[in-house]
């Protein structure tokens, strides 16, 4: 075996006779360095590591055996570095001390040359199988999440595709589902940004909500389409089964939610579905409920739905100009919808304008 392919093993001991006898019990089957003090060999091991440390237990004049073990776990490469502890005491609270101090092994002194030989052979085999195992721990790791990703992506898919087939039963191209989702992301990002209370959001809680929130016209596949495809104004009977559609999709994500049991995202897409066509003042369907009362989920979608609404075209209006739209938003807060999620909604102006034109962020 050639010296560059030798394990190397750092050798601590103030005594030069003791590094002597290490050396050459070892120096044949290892490339072996000795040090005398704790500060060099923690200097060595920083540019250079090792496969494994043979320490003195007491230096004196300098760092103790223990000092120089607790600088080695304070840093994560030199941590992983098996240290034999070696100690003229038969102390069994020394040796308890030092394997809870992190040594693997505890060798006493006057030293044998076939048990050293012996422990240090076995100390590098079992780092061997360590790094083995930890290898493959990390390729099972990094497989699980390339699945992991891979079924999230797909479920991502899937829920894009069902909102948007879902959508383009009322839209002609499913455009409407992406704005909301974008008008919601930014409100969202807001709320995470500038903590309120009753308003706290968290980044799993803004993601979640951003895709539920592609769901909340999911009911409209429920809906006949002589009704949902008139181009005219609606009559109040028509109207009234229009109105149904929160119970709808509310119907087929409480029997996904039942089977999938407690899902985070399909809880706030129903929160969402039943709950966007709610106002602020009670006076919304199809629950009448009210304030804090509506889901924030639901409060946050209604007035990214409304806004997409009022600026896009339909068979039976024109589309609102931008600055109209936001002046019925406003005109509305407190009544129809949230009013500081209002308030949140006139510090992105802009972002809603861009979302709309269909441009890009930064452009």
């Amino acid at each position: 075996m050639s010296d560059s392919e030798k394990k190397i093993i750092i050798t601590i001991d103030d005594d030069p006779i003791i590094l002597n006898q290490i050396m050459s019990i070892l120096k044949d089957a290892y490339t072996v360095r000795p040090f005398t003090s704790g500060e060099a060999a923690i200097g060595y091991l920083d540019g250079h590591g090792a496969d494994l440390i043979l320490l003195d237990c007491n230096m004196p004049g300098g760092m103790s055996g223990f000092d120089v073990l607790a600088r080695l776990q304070e840093k994560p490469l030199l941590r992983a570095i098996p240290v034999i502890f070696l100690t003229g005491s038969a102390d069994g609270d020394d040796e308890i001390a030092a394997l809870d101090s992190g040594a693997m092994d505890y060798l006493l002194k006057p030293i044998k040359d076939a048990s050293l030989a012996k422990r240090v052979a076995l100390q590098l085999e079992l780092q061997s199988y360590r790094n083995e195992l930890e290898e493959k721990v990390a390729e099972k790791t990094e497989e699980l999440q390339d699945a992991n990703k891979k079924l999230l992506e797909r479920e991502k898919i899937t829920l894009d595709l069902l909102a948007r087939a879902g959508d383009m039963r009322d839209h002609d191209t499913g455009e409407h589902i992406l704005r909301v989702t974008n008008f919601v992301r930014v409100i969202v990002k807001d709320l995470l940004d500038r903590p309120k209370k009753g308003y706290e959001m968290t980044q799993a809680l803004a993601d979640d909500i951003t895709e539920a929130a592609k769901l909340h016209d999911i009911g409209k596949i429920a809906m006949p389409d002589n009704v949902l495809l008139k181009p005219g104004k609606l009559t109040a009977d028509e109207w009234d089964i229009i109105k149904t559609h929160p119970y709808h999709g509310a119907q087929m994500l409480e029997d996904a939610v039942a089977k999938l049991g407690d899902d985070h995202l399909l809880g706030e897409a129903l929160n969402i579905a039943v709950g966007h066509h709610e106002k602020w003042n009670g006076h919304g369907y199809p629950k009448g409920l009210a304030g804090a009362n509506i889901p924030l989920s639901a409060r946050i979608t209604a007035i990214a739905d409304v806004f997409d609404a009022l600026t896009s075209e339909r068979p039976y209006k024109q589309a609102f100009s931008d600055e109209d739209a936001f002046r019925i938003l406003y005109a509305d807060a407190g009544t129809h919808f949230d009013p500081y999620l209002i308030e949140v909604v006139r510090r992105h102006e802009e972002d809603f304008r861009r979302i709309r034109k269909g441009r890009k962020e930064g452009e």
